[in-house]
């Protein structure tokens, strides 16, 4: 999930130096949100994981 926010966000570079800037808004939108999906989920993981082990 973090290679994708990734790519959206060079999609979002590549798009605001070309000049499309509602291209590029929409992609930083969907980057900053697969974003913070993959930090809760790695959160999640974590918490649940280190349960496990106790």
């Amino acid at each position: 999930m973090l290679h994708y926010a990734v790519v959206f966000f060079v999609i979002a570079l590549i798009a605001a130096l070309f000049g499309f800037g509602g291209i590029a808004a929409g992609a930083v939108s969907i980057a900053k949100i697969l974003f913070f999906v993959f930090l809760a989920l790695a959160v999640l993981s974590f918490i649940f994981g280190s349960k496990k082990r106790s």
